[in-house]
């Protein structure tokens, strides 16, 4: 970074940690538990989902390489004020909420590691949060930085785990009924509620489409890194998620944050390798933490830049390249959201807002595409990919939670309501638009 650029592996591993960080170590007992061993399939399925998302955010971030707002950005310079600013608001809710799903499974695994109450497990997110935030407030390339690092030892640390779940299960413990998925687990539903809460898992790759202008080499370094990230991580979940039922079968697994923790607890699991995921799981948790905040901020600060929110977050370091207002506003909401509820209802609740933004860039994908206007990387497989990727998307927001559907819709059309009482208040004509000819 001696340019002052971000090179090719420190904007995979940002991308690495916000996807890995809450997918492996805190949603994968999860999937599990709603699914049974289907779990497998779902991480497959939402992981092709991913990859044909991150080809769409990886060409509308060379088309708008100096955008901070990712889909809101796209949405906001493809369909104007009005559908950006919803999709700003909902995404940025989004991330800003995913924060606290992270910020608990950190609080989680440290609990288990010093041995105390599970319920001390949110004041831990909360000294987590603020921590963070300096972090962050330090400058992106001191985060991204910090990132790579810590990227580095959670995958040598999951790799450890796997590797001591094939030899637990091969040597004396391997048994087919592991794999036994009860009916409850086996319906297509069942699949399809673990597909949405894998989703969020997948979510963080976003995180590099924040800052593509600062990527050396371009909008296409940007996109591979972007494609990177998801490969990588599909293959890590994959794995994890295998290794995890080895260990023990399907009907063991809750809802939790902690699901490495407990599947090592319970198949007696040397205590040394329980240490060391559990400090797996604190990094990759708090690594997650750093992006989410990060990504979060910029899109919150570009919208204010677009004169969509109040100047005050317009307040922008350019030596450190962060936004310190958006990053507080962040973690205040990321603190507050900690009580919203468990886990999955906080990850469904994110989701809502991930779901929207994605479907309003594979659209935003579309218009560029029509009106002829494609950056440095293109995506292939267009139309056919981007199409299949919004009735993904919009099957998985009709099969959310009803109350995080209700949660997210509320959302929605409270940020439009917003919208026009402020078009109210500063404009001083009606403005009529004609739709039809």
């Amino acid at each position: 970074m001696k340019d002052g650029k971000i090179g090719l592996a420190f904007a995979t591993a940002a991308g690495l940690a916000a996807i890995i960080g809450a997918g492996i170590f805190v949603l994968s007992g999860t999937a599990i538990a709603l699914a049974g061993a289907n779990a497998l399939i779902a991480f497959v399925l939402v992981g092709i989902v991913a990859v044909i998302i991150a080809l769409e955010v990886g060409e509308l971030g060379s088309i708008f390489p100096k955008t901070k707002g990712a889909s809101y950005s796209y949405a906001y310079k493809a369909f104007g004020s009005e559908i950006g600013f919803i999709t700003g608001i909902v995404q940025y809710f989004s991330y800003s909420s995913g924060i606290a799903v992270i910020a608990i499974g950190f609080g989680s695994y440290l609990a288990a590691i010093l041995g105390i109450a599970a319920s001390l497990s949110i004041p831990f997110a909360i000294l987590l949060i603020i921590g963070l935030s300096v972090v962050n407030l330090v400058g992106i390339r001191g985060a991204l930085g910090t990132d790579f690092v810590l990227v580095a030892i959670k995958v040598v640390i999951l790799l450890a785990f796997i590797a001591f779940a094939l030899l637990f299960a091969f040597g004396h413990h391997l048994s087919a009924t592991n794999f036994l998925t009860s009916p409850e687990q086996g319906t297509a539903s069942s699949l399809f509620a673990a597909s949405i809460v894998i989703f969020f898992a997948y979510a963080g790759f976003q995180t590099v489409s924040t800052f593509t202008s600062a990527v050396r080499g371009g909008p296409k370094r940007a996109a591979l890194a972007i494609l990177l990230a998801v490969v990588i991580s599909i293959v890590l979940y994959v794995l994890v998620v295998f290794a995890l039922i080895l260990l023990l079968p399907t009907s063991q697994y809750s809802v939790s944050a902690d699901p490495l923790a407990f599947a090592l607890s319970r198949a007696s699991a040397p205590e040394w390798l329980l240490l060391l995921t559990g400090i797996g799981a604190l990094i990759a948790t708090a690594s997650a933490t750093i992006a989410r905040i990060l990504s979060s901020s910029r899109v919150l600060y570009q919208m204010a830049e677009d004169r969509l929110l109040p100047s005050r977050i317009r307040d922008f370091n350019k030596e450190r390249d962060v936004a310190p207002t958006a990053i507080v506003i962040s973690a205040v909401i990321g603190i507050v959201m900690l009580f919203a509820g468990n886990i999955y209802t906080i990850a469904s609740i994110s989701n809502f807002g991930l779901l929207f933004a994605y479907i309003m860039a594979g659209l935003a994908l579309i218009h560029y595409r029509r009106a002829g206007k494609i950056g440095e990387f293109k995506m292939p497989g267009y139309p056919i990919l981007p199409v299949i990727g919004i009735i993904a998307l919009l099957l998985f927001m009709i099969g959310m939670p009803i109350e995080s559907l209700a949660i997210g819709v509320a959302i929605l059309l409270g940020s439009l309501l917003v919208y026009y009482a402020l078009v109210e208040k500063y404009r001083k004509k009606i403005i009529r638009r004609r739709l039809f000819r």
